[in-house]
C-alpha cells in the first residue's frame, strides 16, 4: 500500500513521455503535494498539521546544511507542513539551518514551527529569565517573529516553580512571541498541576511530547496517557522510530556504527527487538509498505496520538516515512504489533 508513488516505473514513464515533447513546449505546472489536504487537528488549538511532523534533531549534527534543506524540501513537496526543532539540538545549529531554509524558500507563512526550549547550555531550565532568553534566541536563529508551538523541556529542570514558568509563558504569548504551549518530559502530576493553574487563568498546556514508539512504551502507557486523554492533550511523540531501529535497517550489531547512536541501536537488538522487527516485516510484506511506514501507522492508531515527530538522515527516507499516514492497520495487525512488544 503506497500513499506516494515510488520506484523506477514512474520515473521511466515520466522520462518516456517527456521525450516526445518539443524542446520549446511550455513547462508543466506542478500541482500541490499529494498529502497537502491530509491534516489532523492539534487538540483544540486551531492548528492543523500533516500527521507526521518532521524532526530536525539531526540537522547540524549528522546531517549537513545542504542535505537538511533537501530533506525539508522533499517533506514539503509531499504536502508536509510541520517542523520540530529545539534550542539544544546541535547547540542551536538546527534552528539556524531551518531559519536559512525558511528564508530561502519563503516558507514563513506555510510551516507550523514547534520549538523545544530548556536544554540550551546558555539558557538551561525553565526559570523566568532563561525562558525569555531561550525564546528570544530561538526566534533570532529561526528568523521568525513567533513560535507556533513552544514545548517546555523539563529534562534539566524539575524544580522551577511551575506558576512562574507559566506566568512567563503568558507574557511571551501576550507579546506575540509564542502561540500554543506544549510540554516535554512532564510527569503526570506536573500536568495536573499545570491544569489547575490554567483554571486560575494561566496559559494552558495543550500539546505533549513524550518519547513513545513500539519498543519504548512504559513511560507513556499508564498514568501519562490517562492524564493526556483526560486533559484532551494532543500528543506529538518524539523518537517515533527509536533512532532508526524501527525502520528495519539496523539488524546486525557488527554492522552498526560506533558512538552513542550505535550503542543505542545495539541495546534494542535483543530478543524483544527482534520479535518486533519480525512482526513489522510480516505486516509490511502484507501491505507492500516500508517497515518504517508500518511503525508510524501503529503510532497513529494509538489513542491521543495526533502526529509523531520523526527524524531522518536522508532525503530518500522521507517518502517511506510519510506513507505511514496513508496506512490503515486492521485491529488484528495493531494487536499483533502490540503483542510483539509486550
Amino acid at each position: 500500500m503506497r500513499l506516494f508513488g515510488t520506484g523506477d516505473t514512474a520515473h521511466q514513464t515520466s522520462a518516456s513521455s517527456m521525450s516526445y515533447e518539443h524542446p520549446s513546449a511550455p513547462i508543466p505546472v506542478v500541482g500541490p503535494g499529494v498529502g497537502e489536504t491530509l491534516r489532523v487537528p492539534i487538540g483544540d488549538t486551531g492548528i492543523e498539521v500533516f500527521p507526521l511532523i518532521l524532526g530536525a534533531a539531526e540537522f547540524g549534527w549528522n546531517v549537513d546544511l545542504e542535505t537538511s534543506h533537501a530533506i525539508l524540501d522533499r517533506y514539503v513537496e509531499f504536502g508536509g507542513n510541520a517542523v520540530h526543532t529545539a534550542d539544544g539540538f546541535s547547540g542551536g545549529r538546527s534552528e539556524h539551518i531551518i531559519g536559512q531554509w525558511l528564508r530561502s524558500r519563503r516558507q514563513l507563512r506555510d510551516v507550523v514551527l514547534g520549538v523545544r526550549v530548556g536544554s540550551h547550555a546558555d539558557n538551561p531550565g525553565l526559570g523566568a529569565t532563561n525562558l525569555v532568553r531561550a525564546v528570544e534566541g530561538s526566534l533570532t536563529r529561526l528568523g521568525v517573529e513567533r513560535i507556533d508551538i513552544l514545548y517546555l523541556d523539563a529534562t534539566l529542570d524539575q524544580s522551577t516553580n511551575l506558576e512562574d514558568t507559566l506566568a512567563t509563558a503568558e507574557w511571551l504569548r501576550g507579546a506575540g512571541k509564542i502561540n500554543v504551549l506544549g510540554a516535554f518530559r512532564f510527569a503526570p502530576e506536573r500536568l495536573v498541576e499545570a491544569r489547575i493553574l490554567a483554571s486560575a487563568g494561566y496559559p494552558r498546556i495543550e500539546v505533549l511530547d513524550e518519547p513513545y514508539n513500539l519498543i519504548r512504551r512504559d513511560a507513556f502507557e499508564g498514568d501519562l496517557r490517562l492524564v493526556a486523554g483526560a486533559q484532551n492533550l494532543a500528543v506529538t511523540p518524539s523518537h517515533a522510530l527509536e533512532h532508526g531501529f524501527l525502520s528495519g535497517r539496523h539488524r546486525s550489531k557488527a554492522l552498526m556504527s560506533q558512538g552513542v547512536r550505535g550503542e543505542q541501536l545495539r541495546e534494542r537488538l535483543n530478543r524483544r527487538g527482534i520479535r518486533i522487527l519480525r512482526a513489522l516485516d510480516q505486516i509490511a510484506t502484507d501491505l507492500q509498505a516500508p517497515v518504517a511506514a508500518v511503525s508510524i501507522a501503529w503510532l497513529l492508531a494509538q489513542r491521543t496520538i495526533a502526529a509523531p515527530i520523526v527524524n531522518t538522515f536522508a532525503m530518500q527516507h522521507v517518502e517511506e516515512l510519510m506513507q505511514g499516514a496513508g496506512i490503515s492497520l486492521t485491529r488484528t495487525q495493531i494487536a499483533e504489533l502490540t503483542r510483539a512488544g509486550n
